[in-house]
């Protein structure tokens, strides 16, 4: 094996062949002995106060095991605080300037006490031996609801006579994120050119193709649990789990094992898995909960849903002036994706030159599931709105969309550069792969049968876009490397990998700098016994920031194996090298 030639080479994953073969561990695949199953109660209403809850009809059934109410849960399993912590350690992040920090974060538990906000919210939990008979038991839950007026939108939910998802909070509005840059009053007066449009991102569901599942059992030696959950970020389970339970964090394992599927919905801990490790650390036995997919659109936050009224200024030419943009983000029920419309604000300007930029936006809680991340997080909406507004500006100054595109563009030797939405780029060529675009899609050809077609009285549509994202978010990740006495390689990481391969590219990583047998490389990850800080895998992350602490602790490998080939070969540790696998002078 030529050892050098591993990274940039096409190999076959790692991963593989356990898919494929279907020899994968997905969490209901695990099966310890004595295993309960808990099924949930859950709302019929979007908006109501719980009157009664009587579980007394499910105790009385043979093989239940336990029975309880938000209130009960709440003995033994405290209010969820939520955000797993920076770099797994617990730590909660600053507030950003652009924020209003004076809006509260509403108080949420894991079974509602008094008050349901969503159709689907768990209002009891029943754990039985067997799914059937968790789930017959569940249609014998009594639950009584005084129905409560409920907000189906944003704008609903700003009227000034909206019923209050909070007491607490004003107006129904659970964040607020400015930022403006410029003149923008300067921008749009005289402007030649102005359009303007109203656009959705609609609301969607992630449906990954496993739905979210839980175990949890009691660990006898820490007095704690050990938690295996399918998710993207064990180590923010185990944070938030740890709190909510009055543990430490050594005292609760988390463990991602197989995921299938994820884009963001299963980032962060949720109130299934809440209780399950409630119940197991009060049980004393394990219990498990996976859900149906009809929980999983119930259950399982969503993603999108935002309204944004956009408005641009440019010269006649099409040089932009000025962009405003003001977004409405539907946070649903809980505060789960507050941070999205920042992450569209700060991405607002997309790979332009634009003078003065206003961008303005907040989030309403409404009587909906709670929207969080999902596939780029609040980025693609900003391309969306930004993109959309050039052809628009286009369509109005009757110019090519290519070519107002080119015109704006950041030029490539003004890098690093700072936007008017306050993020700085380190480098990037829009022009020119804006160009590669146009020449592999033969863009005057199709302009052209475009005109014909039109002559015809038949229509093509032509679209284009140029999209820059922030991603990679550090600088917090964990990585070590074992190298083993037979020479093999053994890897840890704070990432936690569900499809991005990782293992595969890990092990390049290690077979080209520490000379290992690609096919002895073993990579470890979602498992915070052992590691213990990360961040997971989400917003493309994992080889970015994961890879980047690899090669940190693979330099400090590669520091010690030349001061002991240098010892043994008696050698200057500055003359030895790594040739094949082997350390030479």
């Amino acid at each position: 094996m030529v050892f050098s030639s591993m990274v940039g080479a096409q190999v076959k994953r790692k991963e593989d062949p356990r898919l494929i073969t279907g020899s994968s561990t997905y969490v209901d695949d695990i099966k310890l002995p004595g295993t309960l199953i808990a099924a949930i109660v859950r709302s019929p209403y979007p908006h109501a106060r719980i009157t009664r809850v009587d579980t007394a009809p499910a105790l009385a059934l043979p093989g239940v095991v336990a029975a309880l109410t938000g209130e009960e849960l709440a003995a033994f399993c405290g209010a969820l605080e939520g955000g797993g912590g920076e770099g797994g350690s617990g730590e909660k992040g600053e507030e950003d300037e652009g924020a209003e920090d004076e809006i509260p974060t509403p108080e949420t538990w894991a079974i509602a006490r008094d008050v349901v906000r969503y159709v689907g919210e768990p209002v009891a939990v029943v754990v039985a031996t067997s799914a059937a008979l968790a789930e017959d038991a569940v249609d014998t839950v009594v639950v009584e609801y005084e129905q409560l007026p409920n907000i189906a939108t944003p704008e609903a939910g700003e009227r000034p006579d909206a019923q209050l998802l909070y007491e607490d909070i004003k107006g129904n509005v659970g964040s607020r994120w400015d930022h403006t840059e410029g003149d923008i009053e300067t921008a749009f007066r005289d402007a030649p050119v102005v359009a303007k449009a109203r656009i959705r991102s609609q609301r969607l569901a992630g449906v990954p193709m496993e739905p979210r599942g839980v175990l949890a059992t009691l660990d006898p030696i820490t007095r704690g649990l050990t938690v295996w959950t399918s998710t993207q970020a064990p180590h923010w389970n185990r944070n938030d789990i740890a709190d909510a339970l009055g543990l430490s964090q050594n005292q609760v394992r988390a463990i991602a094992p197989e995921v299938g599927g994820a884009f963001g919905v299963k980032i962060g801990a949720y109130q299934e898995d809440f209780i399950v490790a409630a119940l197991a650390h009060k049980l004393k036995r394990p219990v498990k909960w996976i859900e149906t997919r009809s929980e999983n659109f119930l259950a399982t936050h969503h993603g999108r849903d935002q309204w944004a009224e956009v408005e641009i200024a440019a010269e006649r030419d099409g040089t932009l002036r000025g962009l405003r943009i003001s977004v409405v983000q539907d946070l649903g029920a809980y505060p789960k994706g507050t941070d999205l419309p920042e992450l569209t604000g700060r991405m607002a300007a997309g790979c332009y030159v634009i003078p003065a930029l206003d961008f303005r936006s907040r989030g309403v809680y409404t009587n909906t599931m709670a929207v969080g991340a999902y596939r780029g997080a609040g980025r693609p909406e900003a391309a969306y709105y930004i993109e959309r507004a050039m052809d628009l500006l286009a369509d109005e100054a009757g110019l090519d969309p290519a070519e107002v595109r080119r015109k704006n563009f950041i030029p490539s030797d003004q890098f690093p550069y700072v936007t008017s939405a306050g993020e700085r780029y380190d480098s990037g060529d829009y022009e020119k792969a804006l160009d590669k675009a146009l020449e592999v899609a033969d863009y005057r050809r199709l302009r052209q049968e475009q005109a014909e077609a039109r002559r015809q009285g038949r229509y093509i549509g032509i679209g284009m876009a140029s999209y820059v994202e922030i991603c990679g978010f550090g600088p917090y990740e964990s990585s070590t490397v074992r190298v083993e006495p037979s020479g093999a390689v053994t890897i840890f990481t704070g990432i936690s990998p569900h499809g991005q391969g990782q293992e595969t590219t890990f092990a390049q990583l290690a077979n080209h700098h520490l000379g290992a047998d690609f096919e002895q490389v073993v990579v470890n990850h979602g498992d915070t016994g052992n590691t213990a800080q990360g961040n997971g895998t989400m917003g493309s992350r994992g080889l970015a920031v994961g890879g980047a602490a690899l090669m940190l602790s693979i330099a400090k490998i590669q520091e010690k194996a030349k001061r002991v080939a240098a010892h043994l070969l008696e050698a200057s540790a500055d003359d030895i090298e790594l040739v094949d696998g082997k350390y030479r002078v």
